[in-house]
């Protein structure tokens, strides 16, 4: 007979406590005791403020009303990234959230932009995007849900301040009955019979017993990594990149509905947008790079007056071997890290906690149910991997080590067998797990400069001067939906303008 879960602690706050907390709050109705730990004495990493449209899902499945978290926490929204000097100095490519363009036959609307292409009569890719339509122009409004339009072929993010995050989830969570407690762990207990963890202890002296334990504590994961002896899984030699320095700024330039991710030297800076600053980072690899330069060059590179000092952040990219031990799953930055390149930070906690949910345990702690969560998000990491990594490696500079290393570099086999698929005749090869779709792939494999060596055979058999008009009908569908978009910064002075207390207070 199931034995339900009594009492659950949620160890840490930050974006991936508050997120969990909340979502627990949300599904748990009666008979369970949760509550989160988490001291203010001991700061959070904070610097994921660009998010991928899985979010909206997140906030929307907890009843999060949009407007009131935009207006809660500065956010503004996200159509995309540019990339700025990956492939090659000089060259930039955007990667949209949504299609491009909207199929009008069984075949793939990008396989007759390539055709168009090699006879020299299309315009770039991104040109054939609804995202970038409007990006491109600093334009903003929703998608409609008309399928027949053609501003039904794109969708959005947000960029917004992960502190102010988590506040105002932690304020949702607790009017749903998450309890609260301020203390830092000073220890953990372990059953010596079974090996799971059955209480924490805080450094005011109380001890709270539990069930089940969610470890949200950073990259020090206290519980499934120094506690359970979870080991990590190192893929540095993959992705070099190990340290960043963060500063944000006020405002200056375009107020831009997409993150800016700028390739430099050793690594690769990051702009993201406010509403009442600007976020700024530079990622880089201290094997190529000092401290002291990667700061430099944040410094010299920002839009408006930088509003402190930049902070350091050191990390490994990678994950724990196992995601859930025992009776502890990790959740956030303790159980892995992907770097910032792709914002998928705040989704990979999404993802735990939404399939924490549906494999949700009784006090048996039936092992299938961890085998299966660790089977699932192991793949996730590793999908999400390659698609980083592609980044990295499909570019044709030279100009530093740094970039020599990434373009030589070997990559996993399963990112190799999806390269070798493009690179014959277009094909993008999906997998069940992948998180990015085929439009996100197809948009760096053409930014990055990958092209195919062969037309897919299917396009010698098609009638190709009525599939180019039908490209072109669709490249200026985009062009006039876009121009008719109202501004970015004037939809969200119309709509969810943040607090007056928010900007004020910066």
């Amino acid at each position: 007979m199931s034995e339900p879960l009594r009492r659950i602690v949620i160890l840490g706050g930050g974006s991936a406590g508050w997120m969990t907390a909340a979502a627990l709050g949300n599904a748990i109705h009666k008979d369970c005791e949760v509550t989160l730990v988490e001291s203010e004495a001991i700061g959070t990493v904070g610097v994921g403020e660009a998010t991928i449209p899985p979010i909206r899902r997140f906030n929307r499945s907890i009843g999060v009303n949009e407007k009131e978290f935009v207006q809660a926490t500065g956010a503004t929204f996200k159509l995309g990234i540019q990339f700025i000097d990956w492939s090659r100095l000089g060259h930039s490519y955007f990667h949209p959230f949504g299609t491009f363009g909207s199929d009008f036959d069984s075949i793939p609307l990008y396989q007759y932009w390539l055709e168009a292409r090699r006879e020299g009569i299309a315009g770039p890719l991104d040109e054939y995007c609804m995202a970038w339509g409007a990006a491109s122009r600093l334009k903003f409004t929703p998608p409609v849900s008309d399928r027949r339009n053609i501003q039904s072929t794109f969708d959005y993010a947000y960029h917004f301040d992960a502190g102010l995050y988590a506040g105002f989830l932690r304020r949702f969570a607790e009017a749903k009955g998450i309890k609260r407690r301020e203390g830092q762990i000073t220890k953990l207990d372990v059953d010596g019979s079974t090996g799971r963890l059955t209480a924490v202890h805080l450094d005011n002296g109380d001890r709270l017993e539990a069930d089940f334990f969610v470890d949200c504590t950073g990259f020090r994961s206290l519980a499934l990594g120094q506690t359970l002896g979870v080991g990590y899984q190192d893929w540095t030699h993959w992705l070099p990149c190990n340290r960043a320095v963060a500063v944000p700024c006020a405002h200056g330039g375009e107020f831009t509905p997409y993150t800016r991710s700028i390739a430099r030297g050793a690594g690769w800076q990051w702009r993201i947008p406010l509403q009442h600053r600007i976020g700024n980072g530079h990622v880089y690899s201290s094997a190529h790079l000092t401290d002291d330069e990667a700061h430099e060059i944040l410094l010299a590179n920002l839009d408006g007056e930088a509003q402190g000092e930049p902070r350091l952040l050191r990390f490994t990219t990678g994950r724990r071997h196992y995601f859930w031990h025992k009776n502890v799953v990790a959740i956030g930055l303790a159980a892995g890290f992907m770097e910032p390149l792709e914002s998928t930070s705040l989704h990979l906690i999404q993802s735990g906690i939404q399939r924490l949910l549906a494999l949700f345990p009784d006090r048996h702690m039936d092992p299938l149910l961890a085998e299966e969560y660790n089977r699932i998000t192991s793949l996730e990491y590793e999908r999400i991997r390659d698609f980083l990594i592609l980044h990295y490696h499909a570019t044709s500079r030279d100009d530093t080590p740094f970039w020599r290393y990434c373009s030589n570099m070997t990559i996993p086999d399963s990112l190799s067998y999806k390269l070798a698929h493009f690179r014959r005749d277009g094909r993008i090869v999906a997998d069940q797990y992948d998180l990015f779709v085929n439009a996100s792939w197809l948009s760096v494999y053409v930014g990055q400069d990958e092209f195919p060596d062969r037309p897919d055979p299917m396009m010698q058999l098609r009638n190709r001067p009525e599939a180019f008009r039908n490209l072109e009908s669709v490249h200026k569908a985009i062009k006039d939906a876009a121009e008719a978009m109202p501004r970015h910064d004037e939809f969200i002075a119309r709509n969810c303008p943040a607090d007056t207390g928010l900007v004020a207070a910066e």
